[in-house]
C-alpha cells in the first residue's frame, strides 16, 4: 500500500505535475484550496501534505493550522515561490515539518517527503507502543475463573501469535471485541493499527465502500477518492464485527481478498496488495446460515480457521461477583468516587438475574449503582429497576386440561418476553438499537417483537 499524499495548489499545472512526478511512490491526492483541502483531509487517512503557501484568497498558514487540529494530523511541508527565512521560521514555528521554495526541485521533493515518512512511521509506531503498555494492564487477562473463560484465554494465548483468521461467535454483550482486542495486542504485530468495521451499521452499498475504498467518481456522491478499511489496516489487523449481516455480494467481494490479499476499490480494475490480519464477530450462527443459504459455506471456511465461542453470562455465573468488583473499581474511578462494597442481597440479586445483554448488561448495572449510591455500601435500592423484572410465575392450585395448561404457558412466556423488552428499553433510556443490543437481537427483530407484544 502507497503512503497518501495531498497536494494543494491553486495552480493546476503545478498539482498535474507534481501528481505525475510522485504517484509511482505515493498515493496522490490534489486540491485546489483550503475547503477542498479540508474535506480530503476529513474523510481520508493523509499522511503527508504538501501546500503551497498562496492559495488564491486562502492562505496555506491557515490550512497548515487546520491540518494540525485533525486527530491524526499529516505531515506537513510548504512550499512557494515567495520564500523568506521569516516565512519558513513562522512556518516551521506552527508545526510545518519543512520549507521548499518554487521553482522546486522534484527530486528534492521526493527526498523531503520520503523523509517524512519515516519520521512519521517511527513516531507513531513509539506512540502506538506506548498506549499498548500503558493498556497492557486490562488486556493481559480475561476477568473470570469458570471453566469457559479459562478455556477462551487457553485459545487466545495459543492462536494470538498466528496468522489465522478468527471467527469470534457469541451472544451480544459477551465481550467478543474484547478478545478482538486480546487477540491483536498478543500477536507479532501489536504496534500496528487495529481497525474495526461495524458491519451491521452501514448499508450494502456503503459498507462495500467502506471495506474496499472507491475511486473519485464511482458512483454518485463519491467526489473524492476513498482509502477502504482493508487499506487502513495494511499491516495491523481489521476486526469485522456482526460479519453475519453482510450481503451476498460484499461476501464474494470479501472470500477474494481473503484468498487473494489483495482487493480492487470500487471503480477500478487495479489491484492492491494488502496485509491484514482479520478477526470476524456475530451474535449468529453462522454455520446454520450456511444451512439455510444465508451465508456463503466458502466465505465461512475461511473465515473459520479458528473459531472463539464467547459464552453468555447466564453459563458462568461464578464469575458475577467477579466482573461486579472489577467494574465497581473502574466505574468509582472514572466518577471520582471512593470504591464502595455491594451488599450480600445486591450480589443475591445480581447472581439471580438471567443477564440478556450479559457482561455489557451487568456493566450498566454496576455503573447505575456507582452513581446512584450516596451510603456507604451499594445496596438493592442503588441498582437498575430492570434487576426486579423477572418474577416466577405462581404455581397452578388444581390440574388443568393439557390445552389450558399450554394457554397458560404461552400468557407466562408472552408476559416473560413483555417484561424483559420493557426492562432492556428502560436501561437503554428507549434507545432501541441499544436494547437489541442488550437482549442480543437485531434492531430489526426488536422492532418487529414490539409490534407484535403490541408495545
Amino acid at each position: 500500500m502507497l503512503p497518501t499524499l495531498l497536494i494543494v495548489d491553486d495552480e493546476r499545472p503545478t498539482r498535474d505535475g507534481l501528481r505525475s512526478a510522485l504517484e509511482e511512490e505515493f498515493d496522490v491526492y490534489t486540491a485546489a484550496g483550503t475547503a477542498e483541502a479540508l474535506a480530503i483531509l476529513k474523510s481520508e487517512p493523509i499522511q503527508l501534505l504538501l501546500t503551497d503557501l498562496r492559495l488564491g484568497g486562502d492562505t496555506g498558514m491557515d490550512l497548515l493550522d487546520a491540518a494540525l487540529q485533525l486527530p491524526e494530523p499529516p505531515v506537513a511541508i510548504m512550499m512557494t515561490a515567495y520564500g523568506s527565512v521569516d516565512t519558513a521560521v513562522e512556518a516551521m514555528r506552527r508545526g510545518a515539518w519543512h520549507f521548499v521554495t518554487k521553482p522546486l526541485n522534484l527530486d528534492e521533493v521526493e527526498m523531503l517527503l520520503k523523509r517524512a515518512l519515516r519520521n512519521r512511521t517511527l513516531e507513531t509506531e513509539n506512540k502506538q507502543l506506548t498506549q499498548q503498555v500503558k493498556k497492557s494492564h486490562k488486556l493481559d487477562r480475561l476477568i473470570g475463573k469458570s471453566p469457559e473463560i479459562h478455556k477462551v484465554s487457553e485459545l487466545i494465548q495459543q492462536v494470538a501469535p498466528t496468522r489465522a483468521t478468527i471467527l469470534i461467535e457469541g451472544e451480544s454483550g459477551t465481550g467478543k471485541e474484547v478478545v478482538a482486542s486480546l487477540l491483536h495486542h498478543l500477536s507479532g504485530r501489536p504496534a500496528a493499527k487495529m481497525v474495526t468495521v461495524h458491519c451491521a451499521a452501514l448499508s450494502p452499498q456503503l459498507l462495500e465502500s467502506e471495506l474496499f475504498g472507491h475511486e473519485k467518481g464511482a458512483f454518485t456522491g463519491a467526489a473524492q477518492r476513498r482509502i477502504g478499511r482493508f487499506e487502513q489496516a495494511d499491516g495491523g489487523t481489521l476486526f469485522l464485527d456482526e460479519i453475519g449481516e453482510i450481503d451476498s455480494a460484499t461476501q464474494i467481494k470479501l472470500l477474494r481478498v481473503l484468498s487473494e490479499r489483495s482487493l480492487e476499490r470500487v471503480g477500478s480494475n487495479t489491484p492492491i496488495k494488502v496485509d491484514v490480519r482479520v478477526i470476524a464477530a456475530t451474535n449468529k450462527n453462522l454455520r446454520e446460515m450456511v444451512d439455510r443459504g444465508d451465508f456463503r459455506e466458502d466465505l465461512y471456511f475461511r473465515l473459520n480457521v479458528v473459531k472463539i465461542e464467547m459464552p453468555p453470562l447466564r453459563s458462568r455465573r461464578e464469575d458475577i461477583v467477579l466482573l461486579a468488583n472489577a467494574f465497581l473499581q473502574e466505574f468509582a474511578k472514572e466518577n471520582d468516587r471512593p470504591v464502595k462494597p455491594l451488599t450480600d442481597a445486591a450480589l443475591d440479586l445480581l447472581r439471580g438475574y438471567s443477564w440478556p445483554g450479559n457482561v455489557r448488561e451487568l456493566r450498566t448495572a454496576i455503573e447505575h449503582g456507582v452513581v446512584m449510591s450516596n451510603d456507604a455500601v451499594i445496596d438493592v435500592r442503588h441498582l437498575p429497576q430492570f434487576l426486579h423484572s423477572q418474577t416466577v410465575p405462581p404455581a397452578q392450585s388444581s390440574p388443568l386440561p393439557k390445552n389450558s395448561l399450554d394457554a397458560v404457558a404461552e400468557f407466562n412466556l408472552h408476559a416473560l418476553e413483555t417484561n424483559t423488552i420493557r426492562a432492556a428499553l428502560s436501561t437503554a433510556g428507549g434507545n432501541r438499537t441499544r436494547a437489541a443490543d442488550l437482549l442480543g437481537l437485531s434492531r430489526r427483530t426488536l422492532q418487529r417483537k414490539l409490534k407484535e407484544l403490541g408495545l
